[in-house]
């Protein structure tokens, strides 16, 4: 039990760490690629890899009704949530996409509320998510002479639209678990979507010929592949079947920090104190939501 636990602990470190790089990487990928088509392949070539590993193993494509509950989950956690977060560090720097996408354990919260007859949001609930915005506010301060920038503004609300999308899809895949084993779930999902995501690319224009991609741009997709799905995922699929929700959720406050050190250090993305502190409290106002949510949720 003690090993398994410390496993647990493992995969929560390598999911907080990694998933926080995985900003910059997408970041320099989508220097030279589209940021759909970066998400697109990065989602199929991970999902072609997992679902052949199973096949070989024995595994059976499941059955359509399942397949139709497997691919909902696709549209809104990685089609849409990632596909839109990839397309949105085109515009603006991955720290500051990270921050945005801390909200995550705020608008899951919401989401549960709204779909659920039972939770109710406390006093504490809506403290928190006044200090949650206040530290975005806070940061964005920061950046309003960007705002009269178009581009700026379409990434900030990519990045918005992708936490939106994520967390609902969470809300909805904690409800809907298809019948089959969870990481030939998850690959199945990633092929969907790579499908999905590189398909409409295809439609768009928005693709290139990797023939004339960067070195840079090829180790970001790489990064993206291997670290980001392939072993961070597995690794996020293996915490949460072993440590509470609680400690689970320890990831989504690591990540920004993270993201903004990182960025910081290799990209000379902007990092100051107001920022620093937004970040802060951001993150304080989503702990309070969270932890509030879990007590009314018990």
């Amino acid at each position: 039990m003690k090993k398994e636990l410390h496993k647990a602990y493992i995969a929560l470190g390598i999911v907080s760490f990694f998933w926080g790089t995985t900003y910059i990487a997408a970041r320099v990928g989508a220097q030279e690629m589209p940021g759909l088509f970066i998400s697109g392949l990065r989602q199929f070539i991970s999902g072609a890899i997992l679902v052949s590993y199973f096949l070989l193993k024995g595994y059976r494509i499941p059955n359509k009704e399942i397949l139709k509950k497997i691919s909902v989950q696709s549209i809104f956690l990685l089609c849409i949530a990632n596909g839109l977060l990839t397309w949105s560090v085109e515009y603006i720097s991955g720290g500051l996409a990270a921050i945005i996408a801390a909200l995550v354990p705020l608008f899951i919260a919401l989401f549960t509320v709204w779909l659920s007859k039972c939770a109710t949001i406390s006093r504490l609930m809506i403290i928190g998510l006044v200090i949650g915005f206040a530290g975005v506010l806070t940061i964005f301060y920061d950046y309003l002479g960007q705002m009269k920038s178009g581009s700026f503004v379409l990434g900030v609300v990519l990045a918005i639209l992708s936490t939106l999308s994520w967390s609902f899809g969470t809300v909805y895949t904690s409800k809907e678990k298809p019948p089959i084993n969870i990481l030939f779930n998850v690959g199945l999902q990633m092929l969907i979507a790579g499908v999905l995501v590189l398909i409409i690319c295809g439609v768009t224009g928005k693709y290139v010929n990797m023939a004339n991609v960067g070195q840079n741009a090829w180790l970001a997709l790489v990064y993206l592949i291997v670290f980001g799905s392939l072993i961070a995922y597995s690794a996020y699929v293996f915490m949460i079947s072993k440590l509470p929700p609680t400690q689970v959720s320890v990831y989504a406050y690591i990540n920004p920090i993270v993201a903004v050190l990182i960025g910081w250090l290799l990209l000379s993305e902007k990092m100051n104190v107001q920022m620093i502190i937004g970040t802060l409290i951001t993150l304080g106002g989503v702990y309070l939501v969270n932890r509030e949510f879990k007590k009314v949720k018990r």
